[in-house]
């Protein structure tokens, strides 16, 4: 018995060890204060984009939550109001599967709030059904919605310089890749609807916010705006809310044992929206608060700027 108690404090031991130390990772380490700043979360209403929130309200800032449920992002904003101590915690109706929805935000949004000083692009989904528009789910949401409201926004941000743009990215992009035939063909970078086809979606539409970072910098360098993308960690969220029954039931024991929690999920997006002295880093790529290399494909220049190109006219955005 004394050798088997031995044998699950080792494990204990070693599993509290590699947790800390490899699971868990870095923390944010800026002590920034935002008071008089306005920052923008998209899906921000649970999740690591609700504790993201959470923090730069504690720090002062002006936050919009950028939601497309209003009850959820209102019960949202009075949680983050509450803990925060900040009445500066707003909710504002914004659905990125319809391009409608993403320009009368910016359009309300530009004629009620003055600043713009960072934008986190972070609302994700992951699985089948078509946008508004027509696009595959995952592809219109991660990276069209983002990709439109970014470029609405950004004369604002870089009127109130210096600005950063922040897109939640994942390690998935590495699996991801753009195939603009099938784009053109059939509004998507994937050709069906299965959970293969749906998790392939997600990889893909993750490349398009590497692509999409890398680009942007390129197109704002000299400017006082700084964009970065970023892999938050393994996170048990409601992205996973549209895997099938057993697959959730699967992923509940391992999400207890090896996936971060919300706070830990939450510090890289913190990094790249706070840390000072980042800024000739524009472009690239962060996953635990350190600056780490990108897939081959998330470093194509050319593919970046075509799949720019290609964006822009999927949006209208000139």
């Amino acid at each position: 018995m004394s050798a088997l108690l031995c044998l699950i404090a080792g494990v204990v031991s070693c599993y509290v060890i590699v947790y800390y130390c490899v699971i868990r990772g870095a923390s944010c380490s800026s002590s920034v204060k935002l008071k008089g700043r306005t920052a923008i979360v998209t899906g921000s209403n649970t999740g690591i984009g609700k504790t993201t929130a959470l923090d730069l309200a504690k720090r002062g800032a002006r936050v919009i939550l950028a939601c497309r449920n209003k009850e959820k992002a209102e019960a949202a904003a009075f949680d983050i109001r509450r803990e925060s101590g900040n009445n500066q915690v707003v909710f504002m109706q914004l659905d990125l599967a319809s391009f409608k929805s993403v320009r009368s935000f910016a359009e309300n949004f530009l004629k009620t709030e003055p600043r713009l000083d960072i934008l986190i692009n972070n609302a994700g989904v992951m699985g089948p059904g078509r946008t508004e528009d027509g696009f595959g789910l995952a592809f219109g949401v991660n990276h069209l919605g983002h990709f439109l409201l970014t470029n609405l926004l950004l004369e604002r941000l870089q009127q109130c310089g210096p600005s950063r743009v922040v897109n939640v990215a994942a390690l998935l992009h590495r699996c991801g890749t753009i195939d603009f035939p099938l784009l053109a063909s059939k509004k998507d970078l994937v050709s069906g609807q299965s959970a293969w086809h749906n998790f392939r979606a997600y990889c893909n539409s993750k490349l398009c916010n590497v692509l999409f970072t890398r680009e942007l910098a390129n197109r704002l360098e000299g400017t006082s705006v700084t964009c970065y993308s970023l892999h938050p960690g393994v996170i048990y969220t409601e992205l996973c809310r549209s895997m099938s029954l057993w697959l959730q039931l699967l992923m509940i024991p391992l999400s207890k044992l090896f996936f971060l929690d919300l706070e830990a999920g939450s510090q890289t997006t913190l990094h790249c929206a706070l840390q000072q002295g980042i800024e000739p880093l524009s472009g690239r790529y962060f996953s635990n608060c350190t600056l780490q290399q990108v897939g081959a494909k998330g470093r194509d220049d050319a593919l970046a700027k075509k799949l720019w190109e290609v964006s822009e006219r999927l949006t209208s955005v000139s």
